[in-house]
């Protein structure tokens, strides 16, 4: 008996071409061949309205997350992408379309009804004619050539609003300029002193209008008349200084006796702190922690059991201990 291994089914079977007819292949075609049909048809409709002239959504701005899904077509085995792409442009349905008019898809078409018996009165429902195709890139042309058009007309408007925005601009600076340099009518020269009384301009206070809002020379009427400077001299201290007069820092000043002054703790104080440092993260009840280092010790202290501080092998030690631990208890 014949082995066939369905692609469609992804099983084998073992009764040959048979398969072909079974209920379980002809529902497992049929579904697949709706869900592809549903692409198909919504490809061969954005064509359709982009040929009636109504393809404004024909080109929208590209979205990596809407334009780069794939759609599988079932009769050449792999999967196609939906939308095509021009530039920073997305052409909806334009690469399923371009793919159902190529002429390996009505190849590999042809093949997968013949392999899978299916009705071949639905097999033109899966093809997209050429000139269906070619109506589509036309209207296609006819859309980028249409948004490319508007972009240069925004464009244009954009460049023409900066254009006036630079020139309310440029008036304005002028006119401001105009302002300052116009004499007051009626007013003679105007004096080089400051104006003699406290009741001077308050407007010479005020703000000069200019392009960046920021006094264009020094306000040489600072001071009120009557309220003159007295000049004390330069105040100089003998052999002293700060850092601001050039004078070494008082850290690298040295001592009338030639040793520098020592600012901060010394080098054993800081090795002696660190170790603090370090005990403190030990447990404060262990062995030893009350020990005092300075204290003075003789050789007494040595433990008199044991043998540990004496030459020669542990057993020998503990023979010995044993042996004069047992004289004691005698002697007792």
């Amino acid at each position: 008996m014949a082995v066939h291994y369905c692609g469609l089914c992804r099983r084998t079977s073992f009764s040959g071409r048979r398969h072909l007819y079974s209920a379980a292949h002809r529902r497992r075609l049929r579904e697949a061949l709706d869900r592809l049909q549903e692409e198909v048809a919504a490809a061969r409709a954005a064509a359709a309205a982009a040929g009636d002239g109504e393809g404004g959504g024909a080109v929208r701005p590209y979205d990596p997350a809407e334009h780069e899904r794939r759609v599988w077509c079932l009769c050449c085995g792999r999967g196609v992408r939906r939308d095509g792409r021009r530039g920073g442009l997305a052409l909806p349905q334009a690469g399923l379309l371009q793919h159902l008019a190529g002429p390996e898809h009505r190849r590999e078409t042809a093949r997968f009804w013949r392999e899978n018996r299916a009705e071949a009165a639905l097999r033109e429902r899966f093809l997209v004619p050429a000139e269906e195709y070619e109506r589509f890139a036309r209207a296609l042309e006819r859309a980028l050539a249409a948004h490319q058009r508007r972009e240069e007309e925004r464009i244009r408007q954009m460049a023409a609003g900066i254009r006036e925005a630079e020139r309310r601009q440029r008036e304005t600076v002028r006119a401001a300029l105009q302002l300052q340099t116009e004499p007051e009518p009626g007013a003679g020269p105007a004096p080089c002193g400051p104006p003699a009384g406290p009741g001077r301009d308050s407007s010479q206070d005020a703000e000069q209008p200019g392009p960046s809002g920021m006094q264009t020379g020094p306000d040489l009427n600072w001071m009120e008349s009557g309220q003159a400077l007295t000049f004390i001299g330069h105040q100089e201290t003998e052999g002293k200084g700060n850092v601001h007069t050039g004078a070494k820092p008082p850290w690298l000043t040295e001592e009338e006796d030639g040793s520098k002054q020592q600012i901060g703790p010394s080098y054993e104080e800081f090795l002696k702190q660190k170790e603090k440092q370090k005990l403190k993260k030990l447990p404060a009840e262990r062995v030893g922690a009350n020990f005092d280092h300075t204290s003075q010790t003789g050789d007494s202290w040595l433990p008199s059991f044991g043998r540990v501080w004496n030459h020669g092998r542990r057993w020998q030690s503990r023979h010995q201990f044993r042996t004069e631990s047992g004289e004691k208890k005698k002697k007792r």
